[in-house]
Parts: C-alpha cells; sequence; structure tokens
C-alpha cells in the first residue's frame, strides 16, 4: 500500500501568517478570540470571533483586488508549497483539492449592502464572479501553477478534512503523486447571523467540554498540506513533517444540523480510519477534537470517543477555544496543529476549561499546554448534515 507523507505546511490563522505564529499561539495557549471588526454585531448574542488580524491580511502579498479568502488561501498555499520545496515542474504534476463552503461571500454581502443603500447598481459587481466555493481552486490552481486534478469539497465543517482524505486517494489511486490539499474560509455575516440565530454562539470565547458552555465562537482560516508518495519524498531528499496513516469519511443520514445522538457517523469514521491505518485505538495517544463548545456536539462525541477508544484512556483537547471554529478551514487547520503536536511531543490545552462535564470521560487538557511523547494521533471533524471525517497521522 502506497505510504503518505505530508511535505509542506502552510497556515494563516487569528494569530497572523505561518506555521511558527499559529504553533506558537497553541503552544502558549493564547486565545485569539477577540470583539469582532468586520461585521455590524449589534443586538447579536455574540459579538467576538477569531479574526486574522487586519494588518496580517494587509501583509500576506496578495491583491486586495482578491477576495478576502483567496487572499487567506493563496498565502496559505504559497508557503505549503514553498515548505515542500516543490520545483515548478513537481508543480505540474500536482493535485489540487480544496474544502470551502464561503467562497467570496464576504465580497458579495458588501456589494448586496451597497445596492439596498445606495439604491443604484455597485461598483463591486465583479465580486459575485467569486461567490462561490469553486473559484478558491480556480485561482489557487492559476496562480501556484497546479496542473493536476483539480477538486472542491463542499462538506460544511468538515471540507478542509475530506480535502485531505480525498487528496490521499488521488495518490493511491495513481493520478497524481503529490498533491496540495486543504480548506480555507472568511468570516461572513450570513454565518455570523445564521449561528447567532440558532443560538449557538457563546457571548464569551467558547468553551469545549466544560459544564458551563453555551456554544461556539466563530473563526477564519486558511490552512494548507502537502501530501506526497513517501517513496518520491525519499527519492527527491526532501523532509516530512509526518505520515498520513489513514482516513475516512462517512455521514450519518439522520438530521440536518445535529448528530446522530449516538455518535454512529462519528464512530463508523474512527473505526474506519483506525482500520485504514492498522492502528489499534490503544495505539492512539491524543485526539484532536472537533469540540465545538456547543452542548449537543461536545456530548455525541466524547460519547463515540468512549466507544471507541474507552473512558478516560486518551489525551483529548479542543483548538477550537484558541482560534475559533474556522469553518471550512477546521478540518485542515486541525491537522496542522495535530502534525505540530507530533513533533513537538506537546498537547495544545482546551481553553477557558474550568469545570470538565461530567458527562465527559477524558482528560481534556485545561488551560495550559502539557508535555506528552506521541506517535500517533487522530483528528476529527464533523459537519452540518451528518459529515464525520477522521484523520490519522503518525511521526
Amino acid at each position: 500500500m502506497t505510504r503518505i507523507v505530508v511535505s509542506g505546511l502552510g497556515v494563516v490563522s487569528p494569530y497572523g501568517a505561518g506555521v511558527k505564529t499559529f504553533w506558537a499561539g497553541l503552544a502558549a495557549g493564547t486565545c485569539a478570540i477577540r470583539p469582532i471588526t468586520l461585521i455590524d454585531t449589534d443586538g447579536f448574542r455574540s459579538r467576538i470571533a477569531a479574526e486574522v488580524p487586519a494588518d496580517t491580511v494587509a501583509g500576506l502579498g496578495v491583491s486586495a483586488r482578491r477576495t478576502r479568502a483567496d487572499r487567506l488561501g493563496l498565502a496559505a498555499a504559497r508557503e505549503a508549497l514553498a515548505d515542500a520545496v516543490l520545483s515548478a515542474r513537481d508543480r505540474a504534476e500536482t493535485a489540487l483539492v480544496v474544502g470551502a463552503v464561503g467562497g467570496g461571500m464576504f465580497e458579495g454581502e458588501e456589494w448586496y449592502w451597497e445596492e439596498t443603500r445606495n439604491g443604484r447598481p455597485s461598483a463591486r459587481i465583479t465580486a459575485l464572479r467569486s461567490i462561490l466555493p469553486c473559484t478558491h481552486a480556480e485561482t489557487l490552481g492559476f496562480r501556484l501553477g497546479l496542473c493536476g486534478p483539480k477538486e472542491t469539497v463542499v462538506m460544511a465543517c468538515a471540507s478542509g478534512a475530506a480535502a485531505i482524505a480525498l487528496g490521499a486517494d488521488l495518490i493511491r489511486e495513481g493520478a497524481a503523486s503529490c498533491a496540495l490539499v486543504g480548506g480555507v474560509d472568511a468570516l461572513t455575516r450570513i454565518c455570523f447571523m445564521g449561528f447567532n440565530a440558532l443560538r449557538l454562539l457563546d457571548p464569551e470565547p467558547c468553551r469545549p467540554f466544560d459544564r458551563d458552555r453555551k456554544g461556539m465562537s466563530i473563526g477564519e482560516a486558511a490552512a494548507f498540506l502537502v501530501l506526497e508518495d513517501a517513496e518520491r519524498c525519499r527519492a527527491r531528499g526532501a523532509r516530512h513533517h509526518g505520515e498520513l496513516l489513514g482516513a475516512a469519511v462517512t455521514t450519518d443520514a439522520h438530521h440536518v444540523t445535529a448528530p446522530h445522538p449516538e455518535g454512529e457517523g462519528m464512530v463508523r469514521a474512527m473505526t474506519q480510519a483506525l482500520r485504514a491505518a492498522q492502528v489499534a485505538p490503544h495505539e492512539i495517544g491524543y485526539v484532536n477534537a472537533h469540540g465545538t463548545g456547543t452542548l449537543q456536539n461536545d456530548r455525541t462525541e466524547a460519547l463515540a470517543l468512549a466507544r471507541v477508544f474507552g473512558a478516560g484512556r486518551v489525551l483529548v483537547s479542543s483548538t477550537k477555544s484558541l482560534v475559533g471554529h474556522t469553518m471550512a478551514a477546521a478540518g485542515s487547520l486541525e491537522a496542522v496543529a495535530t502534525l505540530l503536536t507530533l513533533q513537538h511531543g506537546l498537547v495544545p490545552p482546551t481553553a477557558h476549561l474550568e469545570h470538565v462535564d461530567p458527562e465527559i470521560p477524558f482528560d481534556c487538557v485545561p488551560r495550559v499546554a502539557r508535555e506528552a511523547p506521541l506517535e500517533r494521533a487522530l483528528s476529527n471533524s464533523f459537519g452540518f448534515g451528518g459529515q464525520n471525517v477522521s484523520l490519522i497521522f503518525g511521526r
């Protein structure tokens, strides 16, 4: 079976630009959830989010004429490709799989507000060309010279993780020997207002697994990984950050927004990923949980984890407590976090966790990062519609 390694990483997060900046924030347990500036939240239940800082966006070296999401995505993708040291010839054979949901919706909303407020056509109408999620792949493929297969995955908050699983499949099937995979999402009014209307947003920074949790915190980011056939990576003398040992994608077929109450789809995703990786549950030392901070998600995920690993038998934490829920980017951002956790032997904390919910039978690494020698770790990503993705990485 083809072994797949991760030879490049790239991130733009609420901490700023770059993988090093991202890891420094996670390791320090720094919360990047702050008062929101991009949209008017007057009258909303929550008025905070994990935004990418304005000076970071301005300094990305990407034209301001592009959508906010494209600017984040291009910067993260460029870092990943540079990290992998791929030549122009390599890029010409590289596949591209992008997980996306919001597309250029932020700019589309700007156009709409100008139209309705001014009562006349807005000059921003060109922004509508980039409103669809698939435009990210078009932009990245063209700008970065990627000429292999090109795919867009729209699977709600599991999109970024699903892109990684699909990219691995392309390599194993021989459709490509290398793939740039990941997710990107920028803050939008419709996303923030939608979750606010569902009363799923915590007025304070989210507290996954806490007894008193009240909901999630929205974020934005872009994170990309370069996946590569291990033999090819070795042959060209490149280093790698770790190995993608296994991946699985399942659906609940249960409810539009709620997970299956027994976590059936989550359990199947984790079990199938373990089987694909040929790894036993006791060989997983850490789980980067989906951990949104909502009452139902955290309870159901904990139940599923206990069914797979046994209560209390694995370290669990949620990096969403630090950088918010970055929607389509969450799965790939947390995949990067999981790889860095393995590299550094340091588990990022679950911030703001004061009183663990009695229904959460795990050590959730409260408030402070913890040293732990790890060989393998699992990353979970779940989304509306019952989308479930589990990824297993090894050092």
